[in-house]
């Protein structure tokens, strides 16, 4: 940062820093929530192509090792399906929901409060314009007939530096969250659909089709603990 920066920090009065704090950590939030949104999109058909030919196979077992390698809520979703392939469509249905409702508030972390700073962060601009108006004011009130533009000057500039220092923060702000957004929507599409895809297709086709899925019972597995 260079000296002309901290300086305008100076001018825009105590409300500034307040406002350069929040802007890092939204900042911090979006760049995590990208990554960790990102490292959970995966190919859903091609992952679900590749657990259907596994169970085709009677290797239920294998299917669920996949799932639990493969990150991401879908592979969670899956799992969940294969975990109950033996109950009935309600019962599986039932525990692929569960599941998803375990996943969705993973995956809109930390979104609450990216939505937060870009709704604060003009009401603080708009609070450092209101102090520096204040300051305006008061400086012309001390000078009485004669104020100098000097005097005036530092109250006018805390009132427009922090409100739109107040915007610089928001609007950035407010385009991550609707980013992020977008990129959860599309994970829970991916969620639902592959969810009624593999639910389809252990209670429709391997069944009717003669070739269901080996009971896990000698081989239990454990649910993750999310």
């Amino acid at each position: 940062m260079s000296v002309l920066d901290l300086d305008l920090l100076t001018k825009g009065g105590p409300v500034m820093w307040v406002l350069l704090g929040l802007g890092l950590v939204a900042l911090v939030v979006f760049a995590e929530r990208t990554l960790f949104l990102h490292r959970g999109q995966i190919r859903s058909t091609a992952f679900l192509t590749g657990i259907k030919n596994i169970l085709a196979k009677r290797r239920l077992m294998e299917a669920i090792t996949v799932c639990e390698e493969t990150p991401g809520p879908v592979a969670a979703i899956v799992k969940a399906a294969l975990l109950h392939h033996e109950d009935e469509e309600s019962k599986q249905r039932a525990a692929v929901q569960e599941a998803a409702l375990i996943e969705l508030p993973i995956l809109e972390r930390r979104l609450g409060a990216l939505a937060a700073i870009a709704q604060v962060a003009p009401l603080l601009g708009l609070l450092g314009t209101v102090l520096g108006m204040m300051r305006a004011f008061y400086a012309f009130n001390q000078g009485g007939n004669y104020a100098t533009p000097a005097a005036l000057s530092g109250g006018m500039w805390e009132a427009l530096i922090a409100s739109a220092f107040g915007l610089a923060v928001a609007v950035p702000a407010h385009l991550a969250f609707h980013f992020l957004r977008g990129r959860v929507r599309a994970l829970v599409h991916d969620m639902e659909w592959t969810g009624n895809e593999i639910i389809r297709f252990v209670q429709h086709d391997l069944r009717n089709g003669g070739s269901a899925v080996p009971a896990a019972s000698s081989s239990p597995v454990k649910k993750d603990k999310l």
